[in-house]
């Protein structure tokens, strides 16, 4: 950062500034207004604005409209399926300038070392990546995971540039019935940031959450949800993942007066979406499309995202903040044409010129090898409990079918639509193997599988046949994770993850080439769902009600018990 009495000079035009941004128009997200004049910038700070500059160096944005850079309140770079050098790359020239991410995907499976390995690359990337401190790992004690992160654990991480906070404390059970290692968890960060996420949660059981001093959520998928965690003082980011879709049924809810406290955010998205759709500019898009004003759409995307999470001097092109900032064709296209971050324009030779950092988590996946018979639902009763699923969330329906027992075994039925669902223990802990039914996937033949599990990330496997369900979960050992179908006795399709299970050391585009692969593949077995994969790794899930599975088995989360 430049020192204060040069952005003083060369904001009063005392000097030249490092960079001036001349014939655009600013959108004041204070008062709507759009304002004309040049944007003065000394390194990585706005100086001027409204006003006429000179430049070492200018770029004419003349057409253009200028907005602050997009800040996406919450989400998983894993699931971008990439690192997070190729996310960068992916979404910041997009107008994504600040990203705040949870990495308890990958802390999962390594523990610490998955933290420091974010925030090391944080230090590298061109956009602003703030890491978040993983609350939950485990997400419960329901679940086998490679790692178990403590209070003290967090403490030795405290302190990092990235840091914000706590990330997403996804035990609200735990919060409400004052768990102690929650409770000591929640000590560490009173008077910073808790990053809350509470599903379906209402009434004194909310206000019990909330006056833990959790201010932030984005699990509120209906706008009456959401408008009671409003009116108790949270700010609700509203999510658009790639599973988990709540985007139009909070829109009405997005207005001028509540702008201020709403924000946006993806969680889950990947690479397939980003690509086809684009990620925070598709979630404003969609917005205004849908009646939004501009001015509220823009504001959630940046000024109300900066002031929820703390993050000072961004959120606005004016006098000293961040020189983050967006040049579009049109705030109703939000198609952005430049991007500066911290002053830098983004564009190839600035990934080129960052640093890197070397990959972890590799040979993670220790699971043991399974036969077709690992699959079979050993039970005696017909009475079976069965996860639904709802296409766009992941909410599951807890559904109740009669499935006949053959010669000991409760066999897939494509016919009504009951696939086998399971969990198999891979960080080397138990060798837990799990199964159970889930209905909505459409599968008519062969098997999908994915180390994709959230949270514990353990093997997830779907399918209708035993043996192409053993194929497809023992591929994964073999390519250190990742997705994999399987059909008639063949793997047909398959995209390694060495990086801990999760992500592709590959390009961003390589691994959108090889989703549309899997994608037909999946589709070749006859699932229906239009991301089946991610809907996959959210079964196993077991903070999301209603009906989940993990190792240990069928998971009722209402009741937040394993079923015996």
């Amino acid at each position: 950062m430049a020192d204060i009495e040069q952005r003083i000079a060369q904001g009063r035009g005392d000097e030249p500034a490092d960079l001036v941004l001349r014939g655009g128009r600013v959108y004041d997200l204070m008062t709507g207004e759009m304002l004309d004049g040049d944007v003065a910038i000394c390194g990585d700070t706005i100086v001027g604005i409204y006003e006429s500059y000179e430049g070492r160096e200018v770029i004419d944005v003349s057409g253009l409209t200028l907005v602050p850079g997009f800040i996406d309140t919450h989400l998983h770079v894993e699931s971008s399926l990439v690192t997070p050098f190729e996310f960068d790359r992916c979404v910041a020239p997009r107008g994504v300038t600040t990203a705040i991410c949870d990495p308890h995907e990958i802390a999962n499976v390594i523990g610490l070392d998955g933290i420091r390995y974010f925030q090391s690359a944080s230090e590298h990337t061109v956009m602003d990546l703030r890491v978040q401190l993983s609350s939950c790992v485990p997400s419960t004690d329901m679940e086998t995971s490679g790692a178990e992160l403590s209070h003290e654990d967090l403490r030795g991480c405290m302190g990092h540039a990235s840091g914000i906070g706590l990330a997403e404390v996804m035990n609200y059970p735990g919060v409400i019935h004052r768990d102690p290692g929650m409770m000591a968890k929640l000590r560490l960060f009173e008077g910073g940031h808790a990053d809350g996420h509470c599903p379906l949660l209402l009434g004194r059981d909310l206000n019990a959450y909330v006056a833990a001093g959790i201010r932030t959520e984005h699990e509120a998928t209906t706008a009456d949800e959401a408008l009671e965690k409003l009116r108790k003082g949270m700010r609700v980011l509203i999510r658009e993942g790639s599973v988990s879709k709540d985007l139009h049924a909070l829109q009405p809810l997005l207005t001028e007066r509540t702008s201020p406290y709403m924000c946006l955010c993806t969680d889950d998205r990947n690479p397939l979406d980003i690509g086809e759709e684009g990620h925070l500019d598709h979630m404003i898009r969609t917005l205004i499309a849908l009646g939004t004003p501009p001015l509220a759409a823009y504001r959630a995307a940046s000024l109300s995202a900066a002031e929820a999470f703390g993050l000072k001097h961004r959120g606005m092109i004016a006098p000293g903040y961040r020189a983050d900032v967006v040049a579009l064709g049109s705030l109703e296209a939000c198609d952005a044409q430049l991007v500066l971050c911290g002053g830098q324009v983004v564009d190839e030779d600035a990934f080129a010129a960052r640093g890197t950092v070397a990959p972890v988590g590799r040979g993670s996946v220790r699971a043991p090898r399974v036969t077709p018979e690992s699959f079979r639902a050993r039970a005696n009763r017909a009475e079976t409990d069965v996860i639904g699923i709802r296409d766009g969330q992941i909410l599951t329906d807890h559904l109740h079918e009669t499935i006949e027992i053959d010669e000991g075994d409760k066999r897939p039925d494509p016919s009504r639509d009951l696939a086998r669902i399971a969990v198999i223990e891979r960080h080397g802990r138990n060798g837990n193997i799990a199964t159970g039914f889930v209905r909505g996937f459409g599968i008519r033949k062969g098997a999908i599988a994915s180390t994709v599990c959230h949270d514990h990330h353990n093997i997830a496997c779907v399918g209708i046949d035993y043996a192409d369900m053993a194929l497809a979960a023992n591929r994964l050992g073999a390519i250190e994770g990742g997705f994999v179908v399987a059909a008639d006795g063949a793997v047909v399709a398959e995209l390694p993850l060495p990086v801990a299970g999760l992500m592709s050391l590959e390009s961003f585009e390589d691994v959108h080439a090889r989703l549309v692969e899997l994608r037909a593949a999946a589709k070749g077995l006859g699932v229906t769902l239009a991301e089946p994969f991610l809907q996959l790794a959210f079964l196993a899930l077991p903070v999301i009600p209603a009906l989940k599975i993990t190792d240990r088995g069928m998971v009722d989360v209402t009741r937040f018990e394993i079923i015996p």
